[in-house]
């Protein structure tokens, strides 16, 4: 090889070696993938709007999928307009259709500016309409939704008044486990609202809710009990656990519950207590002294000073009734 075809080659190879190879940012690559995620979004919308029931219920399907563990892709189904048509598609006769319409809008209800976008797209009335038309999977995805919704104080009163309770109380006793879960925790958002609590009550919900008391239920005790606690505050729920054997049940947690559920179940013997001198005599007579002491000593901060309440109570229900023997 000449001089003159020599340097051309190390001019070549140096070349080589000072230009680097183009290799896409992360930043880049994640740009295409949020495009292509867009586009992908933004067919399956408009999917949603098709006359074809096959094609709304597999649009439906891969948004719920989408929206099951992504918040980008979340966010995404959400500004491009899915809400509003997912809510008409609570109303489809077809039941998968109306599933991963429900489970989809459930999906996207984990995130809170989609409960606002939610709950502002007249969402009550359909929600209400699966729980009590859908299958047991949409009832209980619905109860689920709810209990996304509920979590903002504004929309309690809201679900309340639309029709929600008797169904979510109806799925205390007819639900699988995870929907009996997830309509004691919508009941139990909605009971933070007096406006709600005689709704709740008159439903039927105390019965159900002292029979999900029992360990084999496999149910948080402290979810139950917290549920009535709010209901004990007035006197219709009084009257109702006391109806319902619930003081029995709450003495029990009292003595043998979670730490939480001990807190709630004082916390409910205390409005019975404070609200009815005759309920405060049925709580004597299940003999809550002894645990209700422990509790005064080796409980949470909030428990003890509950159990001591009870404890006053009971204490002058005592004196009185030495006072009339």
């Amino acid at each position: 090889m000449d001089t003159r075809s020599r340097s051309k080659t190390n001019q070549c190879l140096l070349s080589k070696k000072l230009v680097p190879p183009i290799i896409c940012s992360p930043a880049t690559e994640l740009r295409s993938d949020l495009l292509e995620t867009d586009a992908q979004i933004r067919k399956l919308v408009d999917d949603l709007k098709s006359t074809s029931i096959e094609t709304q219920r597999e649009a439906a399907g891969e948004l719920r999928q989408l929206a099951r563990h992504n918040v980008d892709k979340r966010i995404i189904i959400a500004n491009l307009g899915a809400i509003s048509l997912l809510l008409d598609l609570l109303k489809s006769t077809d039941t998968k259709t109306q599933e991963n319409a429900v489970t989809t809008l459930l999906n996207l209800s984990l995130n809170d500016n989609n409960i606002t976008a939610i709950a502002n797209g007249g969402c009550f009335e359909p929600f209400v309409h699966v729980l009590q038309t859908g299958s047991l999977e949409a009832r209980e995805n619905s109860a689920a939704a709810l209990y996304s919704l509920s979590k903002f104080q504004e929309n309690r009163v809201r679900i309340g008044k639309s029709g929600a309770i008797p169904p979510l109380v109806e799925l205390l006793e007819s639900g699988t486990s995870r929907g009996k879960k997830d309509a004691v925790s919508a009941l139990f958002n909605l009971s933070m609202s007096n406006e709600n609590r005689a709704g709740i009550v008159e439903a039927g919900a105390v019965k159900h809710l002292v029979c999900l008391m029992d360990p084999a239920t496999g149910l948080a005790d402290k979810a139950v009990a917290a549920v009535l606690a709010n209901l004990a505050a007035i006197p219709e729920g009084s009257e109702a656990i006391g109806q319902a054997g619930g003081i029995a049940v709450l003495v029990e947690v009292v003595e043998l519950g979670s730490a939480k559920g001990k807190e709630f179940a004082a916390a409910a013997l205390l409005q019975l207590c404070t609200n009815s001198n005759s309920l405060c005599r049925m709580v004597l007579k299940e003999d809550a002294v002894p645990p209700l002491m422990v509790l005064s000593r080796s409980g949470t901060p909030r428990a003890k000073e509950k159990a001591q309440q009870v404890l006053t109570y009971l204490r002058n229900q005592q004196r009185s009734n030495t006072r009339r023997g």
